[in-house]
């Protein structure tokens, strides 16, 4: 095994949506209005690491998440695991990408099926992909509620009589159930209750650990991803704007953007909460993305370059890079404005 390839690499994916397509721009012999979700991102994910995802949202941190599990074809670009570009799996070699990298879906409920008890939804997925003989089957679906520590009777419940932290581990079993090595996680945990948060985060962490598994952890809530990610990529507007290891990010941000997204995160000691906001101005549509940098309408720094030359990510230190025109932002102090003009 070459240690040094990336385990999940994405290179300059690029994901369009159709949007509405209106009588008049029919008539008028105008093409259906597409959404850029993806703007050529470029990303590594290493073996055994815990990857951030972070950014406002609608910036495409979802999207790139159903890219990375093939739930989405990209229209440029590629996604490879462990080196072979996985749009050109089939068969027997497609199904078990599907059985090594395993998603976790936002809402429990809405991912789990309401007429099929836990041990049924677990067994499942172990008889889908021949992960037991059927004889051991019931033993391993009592293992996996113990290894995510629902109630002992939890087998022959319906995802309907647990609360919403419960259902979330009920998906994360069924994810461990194929034995994974790659995890997505998709906003786990946004809609729980805080003092549930940290229990289910916690668990993913020591999860993680026991069965040496990889993360890609797309959340909003900067405190928790600097808790739980060993590097974070910056999104905005489809596009990455940061990566960084999670401690120079959060210590050294050498983006506006990052600035911005840091300075406006809310802190738990009300003598240093903030009123900033994460930037001014309006953020453009995907449906136009404006050349240069996306960030430029909304950036203090903003010179004329910036709005016509798209920036591309470029090193700032050890492991860190950020597309920006401002080589030396966030190296000693904020550099003065270039350019005044709106």
């Amino acid at each position: 095994m070459n240690t040094n390839v990336p385990l999940l690499s994405i290179d300059g994916l690029s994901k369009e949506f159709s949007g509405p397509f209106s009588l008049s721009r029919r008539l008028k012999g105008l093409p259906p209005i597409s959404v850029k979700a993806l703007n050529h991102v470029t990303l590594d994910v290493k073996r055994g690491e815990t990857l951030g995802i972070v950014g406002e949202s609608g910036c495409g941190k979802s999207t790139l998440a159903r890219c990375m599990v093939r739930l989405y074809e990209p229209d440029g670009g590629a996604v490879r695991f462990e080196g072979k570009d996985i749009s050109t799996l089939k068969g027997p070699e497609r199904r078990a990408f599907n059985r090594r990298v395993q998603m976790i879906f936002q809402d429990p409920y809405g991912s789990l099926n309401p007429r099929m008890t836990v041990a049924q939804i677990l067994g499942e997925a172990l008889s889908v992909h021949r992960m037991r003989p059927k004889t051991e089957i019931p033993a391993r679906i009592a293992e996996l509620i113990e290894l995510v520590r629902l109630p002992e009777d939890a087998a022959h419940r319906r995802p309907h009589e647990f609360s919403g932290g419960q259902r979330q581990r009920i998906g994360i079993a069924r994810a461990l159930a194929v034995e994974p090595e790659v995890i997505v996680a998709d906003e786990l945990v946004s809609a729980l209750d805080v003092s549930v948060q940290a229990q289910v985060v916690n668990l993913l962490l020591q999860l993680q650990e026991k069965l040496k598994l990889t993360v890609v952890f797309v959340a909003h809530d900067l405190r928790l991803v600097r808790h739980i990610s060993h590097r974070v990529a910056v999104m905005y507007l489809g596009q990455v704007m940061e990566i960084a290891t999670a401690e120079a990010l959060f210590t050294a941000p050498r983006h506006p953007y990052s600035k911005a997204l840091l300075d406006a995160a809310p802190d738990l000691d009300p003598e240093n909460r903030s009123r900033a906001v994460a930037a001014t101005g309006e953020i453009p549509s995907p449906m136009n993305v404006p050349p240069g940098c996306p960030f430029a309408s909304r950036c203090p720094y903003v010179f004329d370059r910036c709005r016509t030359e798209r920036p591309l990510l470029t090193p700032r230190g050890t492991g860190q890079y950020a597309a920006c025109h401002l080589t030396d932002f966030g190296a000693a102090e904020p550099p003065v404005p270039a350019s005044t003009e709106t």
